[in-house]
């Protein structure tokens, strides 16, 4: 049930949204130089690597310029364009690809990037278990979590130390509570967020 639904409702947003995908699209590239899309390796169900869809946010040569969390609200990393589409979510929505394709659902725990994962192996062993997703109730809690890093000396240490357990705190509760009814649930609270910007 819960696959059907997130292919039946991924398919349905795409086509529904596709004119203001395209011109978000369209507004990324013509900010700054650089592909519309980014495309990074995150570790999903039975631990298998898959490529994450995100519109791009930051300038093309950022892992550069910084490392691989964003330092707050006023990193100059982040494009303007890219400011407007991370404060009202718009960045997450090519994950509707990722859901179609059968790498990540509707809800689910947020995939991370293989770094993360081996440094809390035995917790993602559990979580692992079910296809990460692009809401779940970490993302409702730190909706706006950028603001977490300003002023922070190091942003990578308080998200290991201070964020991710508790990140994975969430998705430990949310796979122990896992239904169609708390999916529906968690995606009507992740619309009221968005909604608030």
């Amino acid at each position: 049930m819960k696959r059907l639904f997130d292919i039946c409702a991924a398919a349905l947003g795409l086509l529904i949204l596709s004119p203001v995908l395209f011109a978000l699209a369209v507004a990324v590239k013509i900010n700054s130089r650089g592909p519309v899309f980014f495309r990074q390796e995150r570790i999903g169900r039975g631990f298998r690597p898959f490529r994450i869809f995100k519109f791009r946010t930051m300038v093309v040569d950022a892992p550069q310029r910084g490392g691989q969390i964003t330092s707050g609200h006023d990193d100059p990393r982040i494009t303007r364009i890219g400011r407007f589409l991370r404060r009202w979510k718009l960045d997450e929505l090519p994950q509707l690809i990722n859901v179609v394709a059968g790498e990540m659902s509707l809800v689910g725990p947020r995939p991370e990037v293989q770094r993360y994962v081996e440094m809390f192996r035995s917790d993602y062993a559990e979580i692992l278990r079910i296809r990460p997703g692009i809401t779940d109730l970490a993302s409702i809690k730190f909706r706006d979590e950028a603001s977490l890093f300003s002023g922070g000396k190091d942003p990578e240490q308080i998200y290991v130390q201070q964020i991710l357990p508790e990140k994975l705190s969430l998705a430990h509760e949310y796979v122990a509570r896992s239904s169609f009814g708390f999916d529906l649930r968690i995606l009507f609270q992740t619309a009221l967020r968005m909604a608030r910007g």
